[in-house]
């Protein structure tokens, strides 16, 4: 690691609160982004070579890429008016963006102002704290996928509720089913309860790993949240060590 990378690779580690060196081994021995970048190329290889069964309007099965499966759920979405969302001032459906071959997933609550104007998730302040936090574990967001619980913004950023939950959720469990990243980190309290269907405060959730459709899923704090809460920055620090880990256990 040139100087420059070490000045940046710290500057993100402050903004996780930690200050000075990491001597943790987690730290040291990680894998370098080209070696998960390089799986991540064999994975889309692999993908190419044996795409995602599919069928048409008569029928019939044929096959396609993730990216092109990912498309026809996008399609399959549309101008979506199946919850009241669509009549509570949403611009637009929020789908999800990302490495349709990506082995790390964030999956966040719901689209914010921010991301219902521009058509892609986490992109305000807590999105810009997101993209800094996969850089730290050496990563870009171009290297992982992004989506919501809820493909609209609720109105006033509120919770979404339960109907709505319902309603949009199999679109996401479609995403992660095409995707099948390794890990799913759950970003926030109620992204975590929705996808483990548990009533269980963040801060018991979180640390902790769950099996989930083929993954291995890690609740952490929303960026968001951390924002307001600064001091919390440590424990997303843990937990992403924790993502490295499982990472490379499975390059």
């Amino acid at each position: 690691m040139d100087r420059d990378q070490l000045t940046e690779h710290l500057k993100f580690a402050a903004e996780l609160g930690v200050d000075g060196v990491s001597r943790d081994p987690a730290w040291r021995t990680r894998p370098e982004a080209h070696v998960v970048r390089q799986a991540q190329d064999e994975r889309a290889t692999d993908a190419a070579d044996s795409p995602v069964p599919s069928m048409d309007e008569h029928g019939v099965t044929f096959l396609r890429s993730a990216a092109e499966a990912l498309a026809a759920v996008r399609a399959d979405i549309g101008d979506c008016t199946r919850c009241k969302l669509h009549k509570l001032g949403r611009s637009q459906v929020v789908f999800g963006v990302g490495n349709p071959n990506a082995d790390l997933m964030f999956v966040g609550e719901a689209p914010g102002a921010d991301e219902d104007v521009q058509g892609i998730p986490f992109v305000g302040r807590a999105g810009q704290l997101l993209t800094k936090i996969i850089e730290a574990i050496e990563l870009k967001r171009d290297d992982v996928y992004i989506a919501n619980v809820i493909k609209c913004r609720p109105p006033q950023n509120r919770n979404p509720e339960p109907d709505e939950v319902e309603t949009c959720e199999p679109f996401l469990f479609r995403q992660i089913d095409l995707i099948k990243p390794k890990v799913i980190v759950a970003l926030g309290k109620f992204a975590a309860q929705a996808l483990l269907q548990s009533d269980a405060p963040i801060s018991r959730l979180r640390g902790r790993v769950f099996d989930y459709r083929g993954a291995k899923l890690i609740p952490t704090f929303h960026p968001a949240y951390l924002l307001r809460n600064p001091s919390s920055k440590r424990e997303v620090w843990e937990d992403m060590k924790l993502v490295k880990k499982l990472l490379s256990a499975q390059v």
